[in-house]
């Protein structure tokens, strides 16, 4: 993993110099301009819902761990985004779409635990009726 840390630059390098030889270099720096501004009105949108959804928990409503962890997902894809080459880019691509990428966290992680809640039995009950009577050692004295 730390191979592919330090080789990650170099590898981002070279394919953005890859887009400019297929098609030019004005193409290869739009590209680069262009997911800069996508990412930075990402995070500028996901900002703005992140601290709309907190101050609603402030005032009582219930945030789920889920909702935080899709803002998180969208922050980083963001910054994905403004990081310029395409390998970040794809890996943005793929956080940002919701199905892919909890299936791929499903698939990294192992299957997220469901919240606890009470089943209910459906099947027919049967009352039983009776008398008690409490027996104690200490009350016969």
């Amino acid at each position: 993993m730390r191979f592919f840390i330090m080789l990650l630059p170099w590898l981002e390098l070279f394919t953005l110099i890859q887009l400019g030889i297929e098609t030019s270099a004005l193409t290869a720096i739009a590209y680069v301009v262009a997911t800069v501004f996508l990412g930075v009105l990402v995070l500028r949108r996901q900002g703005r819902g992140m601290f709309e959804r907190l101050r609603q928990a402030q005032e009582g409503r219930v945030m789920g761990p889920q909702l935080l962890l899709d803002d998180m997902a969208m922050g980083l894809s963001g910054l994905l985004l403004i990081f310029p080459g395409m390998i970040t880019d794809f890996a943005a691509l793929l956080v940002m779409i919701g199905p892919l990428r909890r299936r791929i966290a499903g698939w990294l992680y192992g299957p997220q635990p469901e919240p606890y809640a009470p089943q209910r039995d459906t099947g027919d009950h049967a009352t039983i009726e009776g008398s008690y009577r409490r027996v104690d050692g200490d009350e016969n004295k």
